[in-house]
């Protein structure tokens, strides 16, 4: 399973991003090891939610974790049958435990 973790920043001690389609990074997980980093290229300008859900998309992602989901991207993400879960105030680290235990 392949989780994306939207991120302020580009490290695991980085807080959870607030917002999904709008986040400065995206870590890529798959068995709990980070297989990709990527600087959100839709930061600025319209339709950043349907250009991340498709670029999740096209990444393989099976779950996207981030505090909120807009309208937009829960479209997309729903329609290509990708979960999404909202976690706020918690680092990516705290998160990959939590998916590790079975929590998240």
């Amino acid at each position: 399973m392949i989780v994306a973790i939207a991120s302020e920043g580009n490290d695991e001690k980085s807080m959870v991003s607030e917002i999904s389609g709008r986040a400065p990074y995206y870590l890529l997980y798959k068995d709990g090891k980070l297989i990709e980093t990527i600087k959100n290229p839709f930061l600025v300008g319209g339709g950043a939610g349907f250009s991340v859900a498709q670029m999740l998309s096209n990444k393989k992602v099976d779950l996207v974790i981030a505090g909120e989901f807009g309208p937009n991207i829960k479209r997309v993400l729903d329609s290509k049958g990708i979960k999404m879960k909202s976690i706020l105030g918690k680092t990516v680290e705290d998160v990959l435990g939590e998916i590790d235990d079975g929590k998240a």
